[in-house]
């Protein structure tokens, strides 16, 4: 309860705090941050869990418009398959997409592209991504923003699809 209570009041002051996001630095930027993600449906029976890192190019194309490309690392660790070896996989993924501000602070964004495995033999290779999510970004310097989104994440491909609930934090600058 505790967590809700401070989750709430943080984006309360994003919300309305009076310094604007988007009026000191309109131009291209560049992020990096760090990612984790949740395994949901079929995926969870295999893996626990997701962590990697992230790149994020921003570039305007309207004033709450972004056009958006990012490339990542993303390993998934979980549950033992055999006696002594545990589950682990990993991916790139290389996504285009957009990013619409609601408000100063308030995003959406979607993206699609590639998730590539990084394993080698059966089952592995390159599987479709797409990703639709929200998250908000606030200034904390003239060209440095924070940024915190959460996503529904989605890789297809013939043998199936892997999906997860994505958390990024990033800092753009």
């Amino acid at each position: 309860m505790k967590k809700i209570i401070l989750m709430t009041a943080f984006i309360g002051f994003v919300c309305f705090s009076k310094v604007n996001a988007q009026s000191d630095d309109n131009g291209p930027k560049l992020g990096i941050g760090v990612d984790f993600a949740f395994p949901v449906g079929a995926y969870a029976d295999a893996a626990n869990y997701g962590v990697g890192g992230s790149l994020l190019y921003q570039h305007p194309l309207a004033e709450s418009l972004r056009l958006t490309v990012s490339a990542g690392y993303l390993r998934f660790n979980g549950k033992e398959v055999f006696v002594g070896v545990k589950f682990r996989e990993g991916y790139v993924p290389i996504k285009a997409g957009l990013k619409y501000f609601f408000t100063d602070y308030i995003y959406g964004a979607a993206e699609a592209g590639v998730a590539i495995s990084t394993a080698n033999g059966s089952g592995t290779g390159t599987a479709l991504a797409y990703s639709p999510g929200i998250g908000t970004a606030f200034p904390v310097g003239k060209r440095q923003s924070l940024d915190f989104g959460v996503r529904y994440e989605g890789w297809s491909r013939s043998n199936g699809t892997r999906s997860f609930a994505g958390l990024r934090a990033g800092l753009n600058f």
